[in-house]
């Protein structure tokens, strides 16, 4: 892995953690789909402008169509969307906590359902990672924690999973600015049908809203998505999924300095030993050279 891929995946990772303390922000004030959905239809446009000043096509191969609204679909309308929904009651380290399993869901469903080997150091992981949250669960549900709230969330992380296995078919055949734009808008269309269904639109005109949504819409939301796809097509998707151990300290650790969300001994260790699961497994799938 070169110096650039690295830098790449350090700035993802930092971006994308920082996500769920934004979104806590801004569900405080708006409503959490409506919201959503305006930004993907803002992050959208722009991601399809920018494309196109690329000189890019939207004449996309048939599989990164298949993706893109695959992705569309499980990452913004349903992982994002559940996320920001549950964040009403949920606190943003929990989200984000939960969310960071992601590796190891994905490494379980192509070891039980793609029948791809994972060896000792694998399943090591899988189990370490199993007991980190069942110590920070454990000690948040004896605190009193929305467990509706928990139930999305862990929902979400599921459907990031699928979004995860499906994106491998959207790094080949360039366009991958393109493809980041039409996947949010894809997002957008389902949340603006979802909204009014599922929650009373409301929007408090604030400072801290102001300054979160344009943050999210530009940075988790656009210029992570491209550094993700840029990173999958410079390493590919196993060691690129490598930089997602490190969302579980970055997510809880913003979290706790900018929204002075608690964090206990247990929910160190817990942390803790995510990381080193989530490490452990993406270790053991890396391809032998």
């Amino acid at each position: 892995m070169d110096i650039r891929a690295l830098i790449m995946g350090l700035a993802f990772a930092l971006m994308w953690s920082s996500a769920f303390t934004s979104a806590r922000i801004i569900v405080a004030d708006a409503s959490p789909l409506f919201s959503l959905a305006v930004r993907f239809l803002i992050s959208g446009l722009l991601g399809v402008w920018i494309a196109r000043l690329m000189g890019q096509s939207w004449h996309l191969t048939r599989a990164q169509w298949r993706a893109t609204i695959i992705f569309g679909i499980c990452q913004n309308a349903l992982y994002l969307g559940l996320n920001f929904y549950a964040m009403q009651t949920v606190q943003a380290s929990v989200a984000a906590i939960i969310a960071s399993t992601m590796p190891l869901l994905v490494a379980l469903a192509n070891w039980l359902i793609l029948g791809q080997r994972l060896n000792l150091m694998g399943v090591l992981g899988l189990l370490a990672g199993l007991v980190g949250v069942a110590l920070i669960m454990g000690a948040r549900i004896s605190a009193g924690v929305d467990l509706f709230g928990v139930m999305l969330c862990g929902i979400g992380a599921v459907a990031l999973t699928l979004a995860t296995l499906s994106v491998r078919n959207a790094t080949t055949g360039g366009n991958f600015m393109m493809v980041v734009g039409l996947q949010m808008l894809v997002g957008s269309a389902i949340l603006f049908l979802a909204a009014p269904l599922f929650e009373v639109i409301r929007v408090t005109p604030s400072w801290p809203l102001a300054a979160a949504f344009a943050y999210t819409t530009l940075i988790p939301g656009l210029a992570a998505t491209y550094i993700w796809f840029r990173l999958l097509d410079r390493i590919g998707a196993v060691r690129a999924a490598t930089f997602h151990f490190l969302n579980p300290v970055f997510g809880v650790g913003i979290a706790a300095l900018l929204l002075g969300e608690r964090l206990t001994l247990q929910d160190a260790i817990g942390v803790l030993v995510i990381t080193a699961g989530i490490l452990a497994v993406q270790l053991a799938r890396q391809p032998k050279t």
